[in-house]
Order: C-alpha cells, then structure tokens, then sequence
C-alpha cells in the first residue's frame, strides 16, 4: 500500500539541470544570484544523506587523526532527517560517536529541573541517545540556572567551545522569519551566546514540541551569530515550500540584521542543503529564463508571461515586443514569432480556466471547459481534513455544486478535537448540565458525574497537559455540531455528511500517529459506497502540522487500491485538489478557477462562521492575526485581482483548483 503519494505530485516539473548541474560552468551560470552555495535535492531524503555523509567523512577523519570532532546541533525538526541518517549510519557500523563532542545551539529559558521539553532533551530523543557518543562529551547551556547567573554562564559555554579547539561543523535549522539557533531579527553580527526573547513566530513554530505556545519559554540562551560563523563548516537545512521565502532572502537577498541566517553570506564553508520545494523562489527554480536557457512548456510560459506582466503594470494583451526583450524573454519571441502570438495564447488558456460550473455544464461544448459537461449531476465528495476546510477553502464552489443539482458529499476526515479550546467544553457543560437540572430533575446521574469530573479535570489541567478521552470526545462532538450547522446551511442533506473520524489523527497530541491501513480502508469504504464522479482534496502540502498532507495522502492511497483492483466506477472520476488553509494556487498551475459574485462571497464568509469554535478562541490560529474567514476572503479577492490585472474578467473573488492525474 502507497501511503506517500502526495510526495510524487510534481506540478511544475523542474528540469533537472536546474537543480543538479552537470558542470562547473553550468553550477556557475545558474547559482549567479546565490551569494551562499546550495544544494537543491528532489527529496528531503537525499539531502539529509548529503549532509550526513559529510559529517560522518569528517567525524571518521578526526578518528583516524586521533582527534575530537566537535559538532554545535540545533534541534528543529528540519534537522531531523539528518539525525535519522547518520543513525542509520552508525547503526550499519559505517562510523562511531565516542570521538565526537557536541555543543547544544540553544536551550530554553527559564526551565524548570523537571521539565520534558528543554531543547537537549529534544537532541537526546532525536540523535544523542541512539548512539556511542560519552555523555560527558555533551554540553549544553543550563535554562534552570538563576538569571542573574546566565551572563557568566555565557562566558564560560564560550569559553568551553575555544577549549576543544572551536567547532568542526554547525547543523542548524532556519526558522520563518530567517533565525538560526533563537537568533532572532535584531541579532547582530558580532553577537556571542546570550540570553534572548523568543519572537512571537518563533513561539508560534515550537508548539510542535510543546503542545501550545503557552509554556513555551519566554526565552533562550543562545549560541550568537558570532559563535556560529566561528565554526569551520556550517550547514543549514530547510524542506518544504512554506520555507521557500525565506531561503531566498537568505540566499539571494543583502545581508541584514533582521534576516539572522543571511549573515552565512559571509561564511568562507557554509553549504544551505534544501529540497526542491524550499528551493521554489530561488531565481534558478522560478525565474529560470533570467539565468539561463530555457525549454518553454505553456507552464513556464504562462508562468514567465503573469511575472512579466506583474513587472512591467500591463495586462496581458497589453505586452509588447519591447517588454519581452528589455526583461531576459527574447527566446519567447522566437519561440512565439511575436509578443502578440504568445499573448493570445496566454491570455486564452487562463480564459479557459474560469468556470461557473465546476460539475461540468450540461448540454454544452466542453471542449475548452475545464470539467466535463457529463455526467450530469455528478455525485461528489468534498474531502475536508478538518470539520471547517471545506468551507474555508472552497465553500463558494460547494455552493455552486448545490444549487447546480449535484449530489454533493462533505467527508471530515479527522475529528479536529485539538483545536477546541478548553472555554468551549465548559461552555457546553454547563448547558447539558443545565438541561439535565430543568428539564429532568437533575436525574440523569451520568450527566452529573461526568459534569463533575470534567469541571474538575479542566480547572486542575496543567498547560500542554493531553485531555482526557471523555475530554477530546466532547471537543469532536462540538465540531461535529458545527459542521452538520454549515452543510445544513448549503443545503447538503445531514445523510450525505460523513464523519470519518481517521485513527491517525487520535494521539491528543499535535504530533499524529502514522497513517495506516486502517486510515486508508476508512475512506476507501466511503469511496465505494459513493462511487463518485468528482472528488476535492486538499492540496495544502505545506501543511505546518501534516495533517491535510496524511489526509490526502489516505484518499489517494485508497484510490490507488480502487485503481489495482480495476475499479469501474474510477473511468468516469476526476480529482481535484484544492488550497486556501495557507495559501493559493500559483497562477501557472490552475487548471480551474470557480468565480464569486458578493453575495456568494458572504454566504461562504456566513458558512465558515458557523465554526464558532474555531474563531476567536481557536488554540491554533498561527502567526496570522486574521480570523479564519478573513484569511479566505483576502486570498480569494488576491486571485480574482490577479485575472484582473492580467486583463481578465474582473470578479469579487475566486476559487481555484488543480487536477490530480491518476
């Protein structure tokens, strides 16, 4: 059983010269905006093995010199794949720890003695603790020491590195807003290990490890930058497309204070080790045409079209020799024969991309369309991760489907009990509790004693504590509630509402378990029940806690088993994927975009609040200040602005969506 196929959807494919150059020359000509060498691999695997091969080559040299090798480890979960692969390395006894000696980049601050989540903790469960290395070889700054102590304790963590003689190689993270280590925007050049303030987002990125932003620590000691780029070797890894922006600031941007990590630029062996999606903003990767020449799919070329529209302030048809030969698109108009010749044929393949009818228009050409006129109705199923992405994501479209006569399904594949605060149970307690007093003479002792212990268990809970079963329970029959609310309001029958309530997801824990057969047979029961003709799932492959990507990941595995066993129902079936938790579709990769009028604007905004728990009071709302409905009406006015500009039909907003080639 596949269970990884959302990591085999390539939208654009990237050649692989781009990424790998063949020769010197080559490195040379298309690495001419990186001011730090970087290594672009497809897979997050191939990079981690990159980086552990060197650190093994130089943890083996060390050895045979008869000398200490000293490592400075951050711990952040880019770092992960790299511990997992010298592991290996020294599980297949290819090389030995008990020369090396490790330094911790930066340790929590203040901590309590009895604390699970200070940062050498994490570095124990994810590397130190799975090989030979001596205990005594491991240092770390001590977050349980007295405030006024720290300043000497700096010194003397600074004073401990010189004594081993500096260190070998620095393997750090970069976090969103470009700190290495906690050093956070501010920090400077010449900055050694300190105490410092853990940024907002920063705060935000460690609820992995914590469980909520609450006890996170207000600060760290840190390494400084001056520590860092002390060392002889650096290497900074970053996977996944939500990292993408920020290595290309860091990689292609000026040096500066509030982009920390960008002071590798002045690094004489410091190595930035990404996959492809990190590298997407790199200029080699978006904008191949400005360092090199280019094979022209109508991807890149409506790609390179909407950026040179976005660049010179002209529509489409608009766009005239000129601008192409001013701005690196020569070979365009060599291609096309003229700027005219390529515009039109631009501008007609977005056109063709706007539909009001995402089932398919009956009775009509659909030549040019981009679903399938039959069959009609279709049956449908909408895949929501959580009970609220469908209607964040796509609710006008779902709306449309409706009121087109489609038999529409809504599929929450998780329960989504995690991210129900603790007010919200409260709330409803007192209610049920309320009920049972007025209405049944308090007689229904199950009520009662549950009310009891829950009341009991919430005011004694400790921050981060996991909730009781009973707990996560009445969290997921709260987002049900809400959920059946919103399809009632879209007209989608409650029969036609599933709630899949996926086993991996089930840890009350923000980590998930792993996806397993048992996930996948869950949705495949429903696939085979409905037979569909279209299915939407979520495209969001940067999910920051992974739970969209396991979920997509459980349909396709399912349709991938429908298709072995030569599933009829699959010939007449399309797959749609669509975005708007984080962020949209890139404008290259639509192949369906569904416009809103105001009025079906509002109803989607009145649908996404039917999901009260998840306004205001919602544990994961991020960085992002905006409420939930703001988000998506932001993003869906920037894409129906983005036609606009390129000198399309003008929209109150749109709704965007890729196809899935099974």
């Amino acid at each position: 059983m596949k269970l990884n196929l959302s990591s085999q959807i390539v939208l654009n494919k990237i050649p692989e010269e781009f990424y790998h150059p063949r020769t010197a020359v080559e490195r040379s000509e298309l690495t001419r905006c990186e001011k730090i060498p970087t290594d672009i691999f497809p897979k997050v695997e191939e990079g981690a093995e990159n980086i552990a091969d060197e650190v093994m080559r130089l943890i083996n040299q060390r050895r045979h010199e008869g000398r200490y090798c000293v490592l400075g480890l951050g711990t952040g979960k880019s770092l992960a794949p790299v511990y997992d692969a010298l592991i290996d390395r020294y599980e297949r006894r290819l090389m030995s720890f008990s020369n090396v000696v490790v330094f911790n980049a930066y340790e929590y601050f203040p901590l309590d003695t009895t604390s699970a989540h200070s940062s050498i903790a994490q570095l124990h469960d994810m590397l130190l603790d799975h090989v030979d290395i001596n205990e005594q070889n491991i240092f770390t700054p001590d977050g349980t020491c007295p405030q006024d102590e720290v300043q000497e304790q700096c010194r003397l963590y600074e004073q401990r590195i010189q004594s081993f003689g500096g260190i070998d190689v620095m393997l750090l993270g970069i976090g969103r807003i470009g700190n290495i280590a906690t050093n956070e925007p501010g920090s400077g050049l010449t900055s050694t290990s300190r105490l410092m303030l853990i940024d907002a987002t920063s705060r935000e990125e460690m609820t992995m490890s914590f469980g909520s932003q609450e006890p996170v620590p207000p600060c760290s000691i840190t390494m400084g930058i001056a520590t860092i780029l002390a060392a002889r070797k650096i290497f900074l890894t970053a996977w996944g497309d939500d990292k993408a922006e920020i290595i290309r600031q860091t990689v292609e941007g000026p040096i500066t204070e509030t982009i920390p990590a960008s002071f590798l630029q002045t690094h004489n062996d410091a190595h930035v080790v990404i996959d492809l999606a990190a590298g997407a903003r790199l200029t080699r990767i978006v904008h191949p045409w400005l360092v090199t020449g280019c094979k022209w799919t109508d991807k890149l070329t409506r790609a390179a079209l909407t950026w040179l529209c976005q660049k010179v302030h002209k529509p489409i048809l608009k766009l005239t020799n000129k601008d192409y030969n001013e701005n690196g698109l020569s070979e365009l108009l060599a291609l096309y024969g003229s700027a005219y010749n390529a515009n039109i044929k631009i501008f007609n393949d977005l056109q063709h991309t706007i539909t009001g009818w995402p089932g398919g228009k009956p009775d009509a050409d659909d030549t040019c369309r981009p679903e399938r006129a039959k069959p009609y109705p279709k049956r449908v199923i909408v895949f929501s991760p959580h009970p609220d992405d469908d209607v964040i994501s796509m609710g006008g479209t779902i709306r449309r489907l409706v009121q087109q006569q489609h038999e529409v399904h809504v599929a929450y594949e998780t329960s989504g009990n995690i991210a129900v605060g603790d007010e919200e149970v409260t709330r409803f307690m007192h209610f049920v509790n309320g009920f049972n007093q007025l209405f049944m003479g308090s007689d229904d002792e199950t009520i009662a004693r549950m009310y009891g212990e829950i009341k009991n268990f919430l005011a004694a809970k400790k921050e981060g504590e996991p909730d009781t079963a009973d707990v996560r329970t009445i969290k997921g029959l709260i987002r049900r509630g809400e959920a059946r609310t919103a399809c009632t309001f879209n007209n989608i029958p409650l029969d036609r509402v599933h709630f899949l309530d996926l086993p991996f997801y089930e840890s009350g824990k923000i980590e998930k378990l792993p996806m397993t057969e048992k996930d996948v047979e869950i949705v495949r029961q429903l696939l085979q029940e409905v037979k569909p003709h279209q299915i939407y799932v979520a495209g969001d492959l940067a999910d920051p806690h992974g739970t969209h990507r396991k979920c997509t990941d459980a349909v396709l595995a399912a349709l991938d088993l429908e298709k072995e066993e030569g599933a009829e129902w699959l010939a007449d079936c399309r797959v749609w994927m669509y975005r708007g938790a984080w962020a949209e579709w890139e404008i290259e990769n639509i192949e369906m975009c569904v416009p809103m009028s105001p009025e079906e604007l509002r109803a989607k905004r009145n649908a996404i609040l039917k999901h009260s728990s998840q306004m205001e009071s919602a544990p994961f709302m991020g960085n992002d200040e905006r409420l939930f409905w703001q988000r998506a009406e932001d993003r869906n006015r920037g894409t129906a602005k983005l036609y606009d500009d390129l000198g399309l039909a003008c929209y109150e907003a749109m709704e965007a969506f890729v196809e899935y080639k099974m």
